[in-house]
């Protein structure tokens, strides 16, 4: 047996943003950056260990907007476009910069990354990258939990508990639908928790959650083991809490590897960059320059004249921090082993897009992190959750602190003078929902058609994310937008069914917009 365990925790969700109205959609480039960045090569890196007989485990959240998205067939087409324009850019690229040689070896590389990517997409997985992690999850290898249905901070949608239910139920449904099984385990959005929450996923099956270390070290009782051992709520759910050591080494900018200035700076793109006309066929159809995901520079640390990027430089760091991270984490388990005297469990959870979106290199270096614990010593050893609690079934009982892991630890980001003016709409529309689903338990099929997408339109208003955008300062506008009009649509559809008058091309309209969830059933409500 392992002196201990490790648990790589990826949380992989956008908001659901689809504008079929607009053949081209600003917003939507968050999605198709995020598949060609990070989703795709996670999946192209699960693929290598399968080749290479890497017994690998990682725990993935697959939210169910992000899902939603993966498999919707519109987005699919627009992905496609989207990535062959990147593939014509880079070749024009290889051109352009043939006699800069330090230029030209990276539009070599994005060429090559680009390609691979509409291999991966198209032909190997016929667009739908949800099927390739399901095989993972099915053979072993990768566990992919749930979410909120929206990502609801559920913690300020306690007002309705109906309201919080509907959002695990209809998560665990969907989630039942794409996978063909309940999920074990459940990312609560933003990790925000509140005592009670853990009684409404174990209603509904869900073994395990996570919650930040402070959710832990400030439990009901004091945690016998730190953050190294689960507790079990009295539910009976467990609650794993995030090592702050391990994760600081990766997200912190500052103090982890990502700052490293041998690796790619994220915000120096060519989209900004080079003539306005050359450039012009692959920003947005406005002229509105974006990120094209095309960047030749290097950190370099805090000054503007950036440095070409190299990319074999930064792949050799990414080996040097692989290492350092396996060590580290060999001597925290050794250490940590000698005073429990049981092996610990190591959760070391992150934004899945800091791999490969943020920090560039990341998935490199998770790759051989993974192939150095597998391969190069037996102190450590890969896990996922469930895995755990099936080998250590006896853990202490207490609840965990009321958390979340955003700023400050609690509910600041999502409820602060740029944000709380949308929660007396959310809690007021939550109400009217359990209102109607409770009035109507048989109703005729236009009223039903109403009813279910007034239940969408609730869901897209509680999104966690239109919170945070307006906290955050970045596509205020936008995030505002949204909120406005999913209050608004619920609204209409409320007084139209009071008033009895549906209006049925203002609601076909809507289940052409906001089509999340085509088999939503409102009584979750009741």
């Amino acid at each position: 047996m392992p002196q201990g365990y490790l648990s790589f925790v990826l949380h992989a969700h956008l908001p659901y943003v689809r504008h079929p109205e607009h053949e081209y959609f600003l917003e939507e480039s968050w999605f198709f950056e995020a598949l060609t960045e990070t989703y795709i090569p996670l999946l192209s890196m699960m693929d290598d260990f399968e080749r290479d007989h890497i017994d690998f485990r990682l725990t993935m959240s697959l939210t169910p907007p992000l899902i939603s998205m993966m498999t919707d067939g519109l987005l699919q087409e627009r992905y496609i476009r989207h990535i062959n324009k990147l593939i014509e850019l880079a070749h024009k690229e290889v051109g352009r910069t043939h006699t800069q040689f330090e230029f030209n070896r990276t539009a070599h590389m994005y060429l090559h990354k680009f390609e691979q990517c509409r291999r991966v997409f198209e032909q190997k997985h016929n667009r739908n990258i949800v099927s390739g992690f399901k095989h993972f999850q099915d053979i072993g290898k990768l566990e992919i939990i749930t979410c909120g249905a929206t990502h609801g901070f559920l913690p300020l949608l306690r007002p309705s508990h109906e309201a919080v239910r509907a959002q695990i139920e209809m998560a665990v449904r969907h989630y039942t639908e794409h996978f063909g099984r309940a999920p074990r385990g459940i990312w609560l959005p933003e990790c925000g928790y509140y005592e009670g929450l853990d009684e409404i996923l174990a209603n509904f099956g869900i073994r395990f959650f996570f919650v930040d270390s402070h959710g832990i070290i400030n439990a009901s009782s004091r945690p016998k083991y730190g953050l190294y051992a689960p507790l079990y709520c009295p539910s009976g759910v467990a609650a794993f809490g995030r090592d702050m050591e391990s994760s600081k080494q990766v997200w912190s900018a500052r103090e982890g590897y990502p700052g490293d200035f041998e690796y790619r700076d994220f915000y120096r793109d060519i989209g900004f960059d080079l003539d306005f006309e050359y450039i012009k066929p692959y920003i947005h159809n406005d002229g509105i320059r974006i990120m094209t995901g095309i960047k030749y520079h290097k950190i370099t640390g805090k000054t503007e004249n950036k440095a070409p990027y190299n990319p074999h430089a930064a792949w050799k760091k990414t080996a040097d921090h692989a290492g350092d991270f396996t060590f580290k984490r060999q001597k925290q388990v050794e250490y940590l082993f000698e005073i429990m005297k049981r092996p610990p469990i190591i959760v070391a959870p992150y934004d899945a897009e800091l791999f490969g979106h943020w920090w560039y290199e990341g998935i490199d270096w998770l790759n051989l992190v993974i192939r150095k614990i597998t391969c190069d010593q037996k102190a450590v050893k890969l896990t996922t959750p469930w895995e755990y609690l099936t080998i250590f079934p006896k853990n202490q009982v207490a609840y965990p602190s009321e958390s979340s892991w955003g700023n400050k630890g609690y509910a600041e980001v999502w409820c602060n003078n740029s944000n709380d003016w949308i929660y007396r709409h959310i809690h007021e529309a939550a109400w009217r929902m359990t209102e109607y689903a409770r009035k109507y338990p048989n109703p005729d099929d236009n009223l039903k058609c109403a009813l279910n997408q007034m239940a969408r339109e609730l869901m897209l208003l509680q999104s966690s994310d239109w919170a945070f955008i307006m906290n955050s300062g970045t596509m205020v506008e936008y995030a505002v937008k949204r909120t406005k009009e999913h209050i608004w649509r619920f609204n209409k559809l409320y007084e139209d069914i009071k008033n009895l008058r549906l209006d049925m091309s203002f609601l076909a309209e809507l289940e052409w917009k906001d089509n999340i969830f085509p088999n939503m059933d409102y009584r979750i409500y009741s």
